[in-house]
């Protein structure tokens, strides 16, 4: 029996070389980088509109104490973001996608906090496919 491996999203920091597995490249951040060149992502898209909003960012400031709070702010505004996640949700079905970030913890930032918003979709999204 030939079984498809299912999509794979993953996180990772923009300043980490690119690699096949990766699939689609896609950067989650409302700013640029700093010093990194477009050239140097090898991504598929800049979806700017799946960052927190400035003022959430700003209030989060990445503080692990405000997370739980922060994940339940952030997800609250995906709610409204249907049309922005469509090219990484898109992505996810024809193969692996990864999501890029630039914060120094590698723990606590939208990116994580992203992953685990599309995961919850696609798991109810699967499960409704199924019944």
């Amino acid at each position: 029996m030939n079984r498809e491996k299912p999509a794979v999203l993953s996180v990772k920091r923009v300043y980490e070389p690119a690699a096949r597995a990766d699939g689609a490249r896609f950067l989650v951040e409302r700013l640029w980088p700093r010093g990194m060149k477009k050239e140097a992502l090898a991504m598929k898209a800049w979806v700017k509109d799946v960052a927190p909003s400035d003022a959430l960012r700003r209030w989060f400031a990445h503080d692990a104490a405000k997370w739980t709070e922060f994940r339940r702010r952030y997800f609250a505004e995906l709610k409204g973001r249907m049309d922005a996640l469509r090219p990484i949700l898109e992505a996810l079905e024809r193969g692996n996608a990864t999501l890029l970030y630039s914060a120094h913890d590698t723990e606590h930032n939208n990116a994580v906090a992203l992953k685990e918003y599309l995961e919850r979709i696609r798991g109810g999204t699967a499960a409704k496919r199924k019944s």
